[in-house]
């Protein structure tokens, strides 16, 4: 599980990538990489696809309008 220093949003919670981007919806961690970051199972909400995004992605990223 990450860190306090890096917790991941709840998982359902819809961001965007960047300001205009497509939605997805946060989901679990799923594996620590060597340099800290974790990898995150999201979910794009438009095609339904399962994806991997990095944790710090998701942190910087807008939640969804």
């Amino acid at each position: 599980m990450p860190s306090h220093a890096m917790r991941p949003p709840e998982p359902g919670t819809i961001k965007s990538f960047g300001p205009f981007g497509p939605k997805y919806q946060v989901g679990v961690p799923l594996r620590q990489l060597e340099d800290g970051d974790w990898i995150m199972e999201i979910l794009l909400v438009d095609s339904g696809e399962k994806a991997e995004y990095r944790l710090t992605h998701v942190t910087d990223d807008p939640e969804a309008q």
